[in-house]
């Protein structure tokens, strides 16, 4: 069985929407994964939920018209991670972002979209983080409970800043969040020098992919100079009947060094990869 194969929309920002699909269904992708980032996608929370139904019907012609499928649908409320995060002490902040999942639900349910990503939340207090992880866990239970009433899946990506910055902390959290998944990237944790060996355990318990080349120190990095494993990532999803989409994740914005590849030529460099290397693992 050959992979399903989806591009993130946000991969090329200086096209408009429309032509991000476009080159997307051109290179010949399968899906698309839809940012719902506010103020740094295509497509902004605030202004797709003034009319959730209508805009993801708008957003699943537009697929469709290109022949693509939605694979996930990523919500992040604001570029600062901790504004909003699930697990935020604030009960006000929290509710603002419970509002913003279910409308996420919604649009996804609408446009077509089997698969939700969120993040994880942060540590509010590096002293003592037992009320940011119990919080963390009561707000992650309650999006599982929600997404699997509506028939969809969840999935969160563990990563830099977050509450669950190593593979332990990912697998903590899955294991105190019965029916919880993981968007996995491995490169969160390349990042940071951490082995493939480390990261291979949360394999089992990935509904979504993240595929792009990383380093040491470089969370975005050429196919050249990429040190993750991925044909052993590829036999530990065979291993472990992994199903869902492998969604190659390049971004250019000016964080984390991530303007400074070519995300187009790096882009089809991982697509031909992965199509060669489902085939022979």
């Amino acid at each position: 069985m050959k992979p399903k194969l989806a591009c993130a929309d946000f991969t090329f920002p200086l096209l408009e929407h429309g032509g991000s699909l476009d080159l997307i269904a051109m290179l010949g992708f399968d899906g698309a994964d839809i940012g719902l980032f506010e103020g740094r996608s295509h497509l902004w929370p605030s202004r797709e939920f003034q009319s959730v139904a209508r805009s993801a019907r708008q957003l699943k012609r537009k697929l469709s018209d290109r022949g693509l499928e939605p694979a996930d649908v990523f919500l992040q409320l604001d570029s600062d991670f901790a504004k909003f995060a699930i697990n935020h002490p604030q009960a006000t902040r929290r509710s603002k972002a419970r509002d913003g999942f279910l409308r996420t639900l919604d649009y996804a349910a609408e446009c077509g979209a089997p698969h939700v990503t969120t993040l994880p939340g942060i540590a509010f207090d590096q002293r003592r983080r037992d009320g940011s992880w119990g919080r963390c866990c009561e707000e992650l239970a309650w999006r599982v409970e929600h997404a699997t009433d509506r028939g969809l899946i969840f999935g969160v990506e563990a990563h830099v800043g977050s509450i669950a910055p190593t593979p332990e902390d990912a697998l903590r959290l899955v294991h105190d969040v019965p029916g919880l998944t993981l968007t996995l990237d491995y490169t969160h944790f390349a990042r940071i020098g951490m082995p493939d060996r480390r990261v291979e355990p949360l394999v089992a318990y990935a509904s979504h992919f993240h595929v792009r080349g990383a380093t040491k120190g470089r969370l975005q990095a050429s196919f050249k100079d990429n040190v993750i494993d991925y044909r052993r990532a590829i036999k530990a999803m065979k291993r472990t009947g992994y199903r869902g989409y492998l969604g190659v994740e390049y971004v250019w914005i000016d964080w984390e060094h991530c303007n400074e590849v070519d995300t187009l030529s790096e882009t089809i460099l991982f697509r031909d990869f992965l199509r060669s290397a489902w085939k022979t693992n």
